[in-house]
């Protein structure tokens, strides 16, 4: 995989952000209890937090989202040997959008605006490769896929996907 003109599509909410213990800290702050990743495997994040809808609108939510660990580090060396974009379905929550660009610029600063891609539908992204958490945006890329293990996917497998653990598995899939 020497190829520097393969195209990675890379997705940020659960790849990059962690929006898992995101929604975890939020929960704390306003229940007073930490949930247990156990009580949430398996169980979509909008569903496993009661509050998780208005969490997405509060300002700050998407800006303070901790980034994955190795995530800057393997992105970086994958940025100098591939196209790498970010694309993210950020048009569901309007309000995200200026965070998860300032987001990016501050945890990424190699990836550029141009590098940024922010939709509705991931049906429309064409790339080698996507990198995503959600089956519903990798069962109908047409590319060769990886699944970033989350709480909400755990318990799901369609055999179709290569499931990682972090990225330091994803550095070695590129780097074989």
């Amino acid at each position: 995989m020497t190829n520097p003109r393969l195209r990675i599509a890379v997705d940020m909410d659960g790849v990059l952000a962690d929006v898992a213990e995101q929604f975890l800290r939020y929960h704390e702050r306003d229940f007073g209890e930490r949930k247990s990743l156990a009580e949430v495997a398996g169980v979509e994040e909008l569903d496993a937090f009661p509050h998780s809808r208005k969490h997405v609108y509060e300002p700050g939510f998407f800006l303070t989202a901790p980034v994955i660990p190795h995530s800057q580090e393997v992105l970086k060396a994958l940025h100098d040997r591939f196209d790498v974009f970010i694309v993210s379905a950020a048009t569901e929550f309007p309000q995200s959008l200026p965070e998860k660009q300032v987001w990016l610029g501050q945890h990424f600063p190699f990836i550029s605006w141009q590098q940024m891609v922010f939709c509705g539908s991931k049906t429309i992204i064409r790339a080698d490769w996507m990198i995503d958490d959600h089956f519903k945006n990798l069962d109908h890329f047409s590319g060769d896929t990886i699944l970033f293990s989350q709480p909400h996917n755990l318990l799901r497998e369609n055999g179709r996907h290569r499931r990682v653990q972090g990225w330091t598995e994803v550095w070695d899939i590129f780097n074989s």
